[in-house]
């Protein structure tokens, strides 16, 4: 993978631009694909974002949503458009299998493909990219994109806001240890250029449904299991628990996350049945690998301290294989 400074000038000029992100999108996959886009659309470009599902509620309020086809309403529309770019952009995955439905079409295409991503262990299979693991966010790096190509004065107050939303998202509202100073800085930088940071806020925590959040209630006193001679602590969500609250996409978002503020817990993990496999989220604190831990039993992987995994057994044998396997792994 050459370098992304190596693809500047293939965007001198117009061109027709795919974008897409990984199945399941959360604020950092929109964020980072909508800064993108707007930017793009900035310079003079065509472009399609794709998203490979559709988006939770509590992202619909970003600017440039409306422009955003989802692979599953609109599979046609998106092959369309993916024929007909010049180049793709593939923001926050690193292998085309995140994408899920996208993968065989992503693998086939034959334009220019260029990656910004800052998960561990891409595949190579991009022409041009940056992945950069020690970054906060894919959102991060599409800022470091636009200052690279010197175009810092181009991003607006709705670039801001899609670029505010994944960092926020992915350092935790700033809490997790990747969150550095130079993360501060682009946020100072954000400011300046007139982003409202508390309205986002209120977007993304502060816009509950009263289902979700007796949902929540629900999964803390019904659903989760604490282990403190692992430091260990699983919620388990089968079917029928999704169906009980009529579950949409993005309700289990931030779930993994109660329990590590629990005393003690290091390792938290989320475990959901769904149609076709058993999804795990890891999360740690400290100097648990939960990256390492995925791929080494759950087909998965990610960050050193969130990740994620699958299973194609049936939902009470992922979970019971996974307590055995926490039993032999002692997390600290």
């Amino acid at each position: 993978m050459h370098p992304i400074q190596d693809a500047f000038p293939l965007l001198q000029t117009p061109k027709k631009i795919f974008i897409t992100t990984h199945h399941k999108p959360d604020g950092d996959a929109i964020g980072s694909m909508l800064g993108l886009c707007l930017y793009l659309v900035k310079k003079g470009h065509t472009v399609v974002p794709v998203s490979p599902s559709e988006l939770p509620d509590f992202l619909m309020w970003m600017p440039g949503v409306p422009a955003i086809l989802n692979y599953e309403a609109e599979s046609k529309k998106c092959e369309k458009a993916l024929a007909e770019a010049d180049i793709i952009f593939c923001v926050d995955f690193n292998d085309y299998s995140r994408t899920k439905h996208l993968t065989q079409q992503l693998t086939a295409a034959t334009q220019p493909k260029i990656l910004i991503d800052h998960h561990l262990l891409p595949a190579q299979v991009w022409d041009y990219g940056m992945s950069i693991p020690e970054k906060s966010s894919t959102c991060e790096m599409v800022y470091d994109f636009i200052n690279l190509y010197g175009d810092n004065s181009l991003i607006d107050t709705d670039i801001a806001a899609c670029l505010y939303t994944g960092v926020m998202t992915d350092t935790g509202a700033f809490r997790f240890p990747i969150t550095t100073a130079a993360v501060h800085e682009m946020i100072a930088d954000l400011k300046h250029k007139g982003l409202d940071h508390s309205r986002i806020h209120e977007e993304i925590y502060d816009s509950w449904s009263l289902r979700r959040m007796q949902f929540l209630g629900y999964v803390l006193l019904e659903k989760m299991e604490v282990f403190p001679k692992y430091n260990a602590a699983v919620i388990s969500l089968s079917r029928k628990d999704l169906k009980l609250f009529n579950v949409t996409t993005g309700d289990t978002e931030g779930l993994v996350n109660y329990p590590l503020s629990i005393a003690g817990i290091r390792f938290a993990t989320l475990i959901t049945e769904r149609a076709d496999e058993v999804k795990f989220s890891f999360r740690s604190k400290g100097d648990f690998d939960v990256s390492s831990f995925a791929r080494q039993y759950f087909s998965g992987g990610g960050h050193f301290n969130a990740s994620g995994g699958r299973s194609t057994a049936s939902f009470i044998d992922a979970v019971t294989n996974f307590k055995e396997i926490l039993s032999d792994i002692h997390p600290r």
